[in-house]
This record gives structure tokens, sequence and C-alpha cells, in this order.
């Protein structure tokens, strides 16, 4: 939401993206309810629980629609259209409250078109597309990368700090590579900004690479850091944590 709310390029002016995102929602308000009368039908709910397991795949073809259509509409009102398929979702677990009783196989299906076909494709036309040579077109491309994989480190992984009331700093600072890392986001806000001219084609591919590098790295440095941790074995308690007096040496 705050992706469309600051980088949509139709609208030009502040108050004009949050009316078109007012508008969004009554719209998806309209939806919801028209779909909540819709689904108290009981001649619809017997025609979807006998074509849901058909080769009709109902359900299934309903929630494409559904992500189909609101990321058309909000194409058409200059938002981007990824929080057309965030909104669809949102809708769809809002609406589908029985799936463990009347169709417990409807989420599985909706997992294997999406990390099956949709984001697969997203990701390789993403690496067909990235621009390796002007990255390296000039030193100064290349330090960028560095410098994101350390914002990456101080934005998403120093809110980690707020566990060391629970972990000790090794636990801690695995937490803290462990949130660093990150990919699909960055992906998908680097092409944002690159369709909107808001990214240079250097600065999109040194965001994604610093996103790589996090994905690669971080989580190997915070395994190793609990493999060495669980090589040491726990740490040996301090006599005044249980209360006991320490003995003059």
């Amino acid at each position: 939401m705050l992706l469309t709310l600051f980088f949509s390029g139709e609208s030009s002016s502040f108050g004009a993206k949050v009316v078109l995102l007012g508008l969004f929602g009554v719209l998806c308000v309209v939806v919801i309810v028209a779909v909540t009368q819709v689904a108290r039908s009981v001649r619809v709910t017997q025609a979807l629980d006998r074509l849901q397991d058909t080769t009709a795949q109902i359900r299934v073809r309903g929630a494409v629609v559904l992500l189909v259509g609101f990321a058309a509409i909000a194409d058409q009102l200059g938002l981007e259209s990824i929080l057309g398929a965030f909104i669809a979702g949102a809708i769809l677990s809002l609406l589908d409250r029985d799936q463990q009783v009347t169709h417990p196989e409807f989420r599985r299906k909706l997992e294997a078109v999406g990390f099956g076909i949709f984001i697969p494709v997203f990701f390789v036309a993403s690496g067909v597309n990235y621009d390796l040579d002007a990255l390296l077109a000039s030193a100064s491309n290349v330090i960028m990368v560095p410098i994101f994989l350390a914002a990456l480190v101080v934005v998403r992984g120093l809110p980690a700090l707020l566990y060391r009331r629970l972990l000790d700093g090794r636990q801690t600072t695995v937490a803290g590579l462990m949130q660093a890392t990150s990919l699909p986001f960055i992906v998908a806000a680097t092409a944002i900004g690159q369709d909107l001219g808001l990214l240079s084609a250097a600065e999109g591919a040194a965001l994604i690479g610093a996103g790589l590098l996090s994905v690669l790295l971080f989580p190997i440095i915070g395994l190793s850091l609990l493999r060495q941790g669980a090589a040491a074995g726990p740490p040996t308690p301090r006599p005044e944590e249980h209360g006991e007096p320490m003995m003059a040496m």
C-alpha cells in the first residue's frame, strides 16, 4: 500500500493518490458485500461444492478471476497492480471461512498455481531483465551494492535488538541476519521504480544485487553462528544469577 501511495505514476499529487485509494477501498467493500450475499445462496453453495474438485475447478477459477479483476481495476485507477492482487487475496481470506469443512484442498491448489506458475515466471523474467552491464559500467555503481547491503542490515536487522530480553547475544545476531534477508520485495519494488522512471538501471541492479547477497550470505553466516553456539554448549550461569554469593579467591 505504501508503494502504491508514493510511487503510483499516473496521479501527480499526493491528494489525488489518496482519493484513488479511497475509491478503490469503497469498491472493495462493495465487492465484499456482493460476494457475501451471493455466497449465502444455497444453490450457489451447492454448485461450488459440486464443481470444485472436477475439471471445472470452480473455486480456483473464481480466485483467478478475482485476482485479475482487481489487478486490472487498480491499473486503470493509476494504482499499482500489485495492490490489486494483494486486496484480492485479502478479500478471499475474509470470505473463505469454512475451507477446512467444505473444501480443504482449495488453499493447496492456490499455492500450487501461485508458487508453481506466477511467482517463478515473475522472478525468471526479472532475472532475464537483470542489467549486469549497467551495474559493472563504473566502480561507483558497484560500490552501491555493499552500501545497500549495509542498509538492509541497519533497517531490517537492527530491530532484532528488541529480542535481547529473550535471546542471548549470539541468537540476537542470528535473528538480525535472518531478518535482514530480503529479495522478493526488493525485486517487486525495483521493477515498479524502474517502470516509473524513479530508478536507473544501475540503481535497480545494485538493489537486486544487494538482495541476492543478503539471501545468499546472511543465512549461511547465521547458521554458522548457531552451529558454533551448539558446539560450545549452553553458557555456564554465573553464581549471582542464582543468588549464590561469590567466593573470595
